[in-house]
């Protein structure tokens, strides 16, 4: 192992981006290397060991480690081609009885060779990839780290004597769409990948990530389910300190129903989502700066929505429509909050080809953009606290005033192994807008969005890419994401030296 990190190392006539590369490299390989017993004592296929217990408690964790590379749109100047290691390993202590449940889980996320330098300094350019945001966040360090609760709860089944209620208080993770898991497989995963945390998530993709201190209830039957969660969301995202508030507040309320027979299985919810951001911080609109500054008030949203996704067996296969929207009302400081937002889409999944399981996708999503910076209403769709990678992979954009056209082709030639591919075609809902990214508050000093405004231009970009999961074991998984952003006029008007962009990343999962 030394040996490897040893000819993985910088020498003297090497580049600069050569020594960073090698530099990030050897640092990944320890981190990598650190789990080479456990990884050779699994053979493929092996079953994992049995749980880690110590009395009645439980043990178990996990180590995630990333290897990034980055090559954003080319800035005026800056740093926008750089790679980093990113990694964080959970561990948890939880025991379960018959009417309780307890867990402790602490997260230790760990960043080496973070870039330096990686701002645009031209107009609206802003932080080069996901990079910046973290060098940013964590006071321009290179290396991070910090150990923190990641959950710590207790939970109540059987509320009253009845075992259809639980509640849940303390810090715990929370994606809204998770509810009710169907018995369907086919809804199965379109909840867990094409609904789930569009408002509400744990931004798990982060090597940080959010959790939620507060309290949530649940009222379930096989085929119901009523939740209300209240809560304040965590630091973290790209902070390593997860410790601390963030000074908003939510309090979401959703009704879900399974329904349906063999041949059409369909699970439909309702919902209601309020968010209050009392930071009184400068927001991140179309308003001159000026007027911004002078609009430091509350943000209080209540949002309306619903979803309703259908699966349909046919001779020919299975074929599946979904529907996600959500409007929005209140205020954004001192203008009315008028929004919407919908996303529609549908699948099929062939029987022939029956050896690589094919299932193709394609759909359309729109966020609503705000069209007049000078009145008093704010149109702009505002995502509140999600996980937007799920649905953004190259995480340049989310559901602000965007309009995204899709398709996805997903393979699965076995079960260890899936592989799958998306296209998307961007451009902005409204040309008066700007483009917008982010996920939501992680610090109370910092937004959480920014914005970039494309000077009338609507087309953002073209994106393809692909994405390998690879399960080795029952423990043991490992992924490789490249997508590649063509862009077009909008990213003309803020990167002329070049509006094209790149990410990836290698990825192995331990879990015990």
């Amino acid at each position: 192992m030394p040996n490897t990190c040893t000819r993985l190392l910088p020498h003297s006539s090497h580049s600069p981006n050569s020594v960073r590369l090698r530099l990030v490299l050897c640092a990944n390989w320890l981190v990598v290397a650190s789990t080479s017993s456990a990884l050779q004592a699994q053979a493929p296929g092996a079953a994992a060991a049995d749980p880690i217990k110590i009395g009645n408690i439980t043990v178990s964790g996990s180590l995630r480690s990333r290897l990034y590379f980055w090559d954003w749109f080319q800035p005026a100047a800056g740093n926008n081609n750089y790679q980093y290691s990113g990694n964080v390993f959970r561990i948890s202590l939880s025991e379960s009885r018959d009417t309780w449940d307890w867990k402790a889980e602490f997260a230790l996320p760990f960043l080496l060779a973070m870039p330096s330098n990686a701002t645009g300094t031209g107009p609206q350019q802003g932080a080069l990839g996901l990079g910046a945001n973290y060098a940013s966040a964590n006071s321009g360090k290179q290396n991070a780290a910090m150990i923190f609760a990641k959950q710590l709860y207790l939970r109540l089944d059987g509320l009253a004597g009845n075992r259809e209620h639980t509640l849940q208080i303390g810090r715990f993770e929370f994606a809204d769409g998770s509810e009710l898991t169907p018995k369907n497989a086919t809804l199965a995963a379109l909840k867990r990948d094409r609904i789930a945390q569009r408002l509400i998530g744990a931004f798990g993709f982060t090597d940080v990530g959010r959790s939620f201190d507060g309290l949530h209830y649940a009222y379930g039957t096989a085929r119901d389910n009523f939740t209300f969660v209240g809560a304040i969301p965590t630091r973290g995202v790209f902070q390593v300190d997860g410790w601390g508030w963030n000074r908003v507040a939510f309090a979401y309320t959703a009704y879900t129903h399974e329904w349906g027979h063999n041949r059409h299985a369909a699970d439909t919810r309702l919902f209601f989502f309020e968010y209050d951001d009392f930071r009184h911080i400068l927001k991140t609109d179309n308003r001159l700066l000026s007027t911004r500054r002078a609009d430091l008030a509350n943000i209080r949203i209540d949002t309306f929505a619903g979803h309703s996704v259908h699966a349909f067996e046919t001779n020919a296969g299975t074929a599946d429509l979904l529907f996600w929207g959500a409007v929005q009302t209140g205020r954004w400081g001192v203008q009315a909050q008028r929004a919407a937002a919908f996303d529609i889409e549908g699948g099929f999944q062939p029987k022939t080809f029956s050896k690589a399981k094919p299932w193709l996708r394609s759909g359309f999503t729109y966020g609503s953009g705000d069209g007049n910076a000078n009145d008093n209403t704010h149109g702009t769709f505002f995502q509140l606290l999600p996980t937007p990678r799920t649905y953004a992979r190259f995480p340049f954009f989310n559901m602000m005033n965007n309009e995204d056209l899709y398709g996805i082709l997903l393979l699965r030639p076995n079960a260890n192994l899936t592989v799958s591919s998306e296209f998307h075609s961007l451009r902005l809902a409204n040309r008066n807008d700007l483009w917008y990214s982010g996920g939501g508050a992680f610090q109370p000093w910092t937004f959480g969005y920014t914005g970039r405004s494309a000077s009338a231009a609507r087309s953002l970009a073209s994106l393809y890419d692909t994405q390998l999961d690879y399960r080795l074991n029952r423990s043991v998984s490992l992924t490789a994401y490249l997508g590649y952003a063509q862009g077009l006029a909008a990213m003309e008007q803020i990167y002329s030296k070049g509006k094209d962009g790149r990410f990836g990343y290698l990825e192995l999962f331990y879990r015990f």
